[in-house]
C-alpha cells in the first residue's frame, strides 16, 4: 500500500469535497437521506461543511482543549442552495490551509483523543467527507466508488476510531455493547493486491473492548470484498448480506458489530 501522507489527505479532502458538491448540485435537497434518516440532504451538506470549518477554526487557534471550542452546529450556513457548493469547496480548502499554515504535528485538541495534532483533521475530514459522499450517492441513485487505498485507510481509522476516548464519551454503552470473550473477526479488501497487510484486519471482541491489528488468521467470521464496499458495510450503508461483501462462518457474529458501531 503507497503511503498516505499529509499531502495525501489534503488532497483527498478537497476531491471529495468536490465530488460530494457535484453529486448535490440541483438535487432536492429536502429528500430524506436513507443511510442518515434524521437528515435531508441540506442537513447532510450543512455537517460536512460545518465540521470543515470547525477543524480549520480549531487548529487556527491550536485548541488543547474541548472547553475551547463551540457545537460545529453554530457555524452560519448559506441559505440559498446555489451557495452550498462554493461554500462546502472554501470549507475543505480552509481547512487545508490551516493545517498547512500549522504543521501537521503541531500538537493539539481533537474530540476523538488521539492522533492529538493538526494532520489528524485532514485524515479524518477526507473520511468524513468520503463516507457522506456515499450517503449523497445513495440518495440521489448515483454509483459511489473510492480509491482502494483511501478506503482501506478509512476501515482502519474507523476501527481506532471505535476504541477512542471520544466515541466512549459520546456512546458510554459502545464498549459493553462490543465486549466479548475472544470472538474474532477478520475483514478481506480483495480489490488491490497491492494493499498487502494494510488490507486485512483482524478484530478481537474481549471483555475490555475490541483490539485489532493488520494480520491474516482464521477468525469466526471471515468477511470479503472491495475495500470500499468493508468500509460502507462497516458503517452501515450496505447491508451486511448484500452481494457486494461476502461473509464466511458467524455471520451473526458481523451483523451484530455493524449494527452497534455507530457513534
Amino acid at each position: 500500500m503507497g503511503e498516505l501522507t499529509t499531502e495525501s489527505f489534503a488532497e483527498a479532502l478537497c476531491d471529495q469535497t468536490d465530488q460530494l458538491a457535484a453529486l448535490m448540485a440541483g438535487a432536492d435537497l429536502s429528500r430524506r437521506v436513507p443511510s442518515c434518516p434524521e437528515w435531508d440532504l441540506r442537513r447532510l451538506v450543512a455537517h460536512v461543511g460545518q465540521g470543515h470549518r470547525f477543524g480549520a477554526d480549531a487548529v487556527r487557534r491550536r485548541v488543547r482543549d474541548a472547553s475551547e471550542v463551540t457545537a460545529p452546529t453554530s457555524i452560519a450556513v448559506p441559505g440559498a442552495s446555489a451557495e452550498l457548493g462554493g461554500w462546502l469547496r472554501a470549507g475543505a480548502q480552509e481547512l487545508v490551509d490551516a493545517v498547512r499554515t500549522a504543521g501537521p504535528d503541531q500538537p493539539m485538541w481533537n474530540y476523538l483523543g488521539v492522533d492529538l495534532h493538526a494532520g489528524f483533521w485532514l485524515r479524518r475530514m477526507a473520511h468524513e467527507t468520503a463516507v457522506h459522499r456515499a450517503d449523497v450517492a445513495l440518495t440521489v441513485d448515483a454509483p459511489f466508488e473510492l480509491d482502494a487505498n483511501l478506503a482501506a485507510d478509512a476501515v482502519s481509522e474507523w476501527l481506532s476510531a471505535v476504541n477512542s476516548p471520544g466515541a466512549a464519551a459520546h456512546r458510554p454503552d459502545l464498549a459493553r455493547e462490543l465486549a466479548g470473550h475472544g470472538q474474532t473477526l477478520h475483514l478481506h479488501a480483495t480489490d488491490s493486491p497491492s494493499l498487502g497487510q494494510s488490507g486485512e484486519w483482524l478484530i478481537r471482541r474481549g471483555p475490555d473492548g475490541v483490539s485489532w491489528e493488520h494480520d491474516h488468521q482464521c477468525a469466526d467470521v471471515a468477511v470479503r470484498g472491495r475495500a470500499v464496499d468493508l468500509l460502507l458495510a462497516l458503517l452501515g450503508r450496505i447491508p451486511v448480506d448484500g452481494e457486494r461483501i461476502t461473509v464466511f462462518s458467524d455471520a451473526a457474529l458481523f451483523e451484530h458489530w455493524a449494527r452497534h458501531v455507530t457513534f
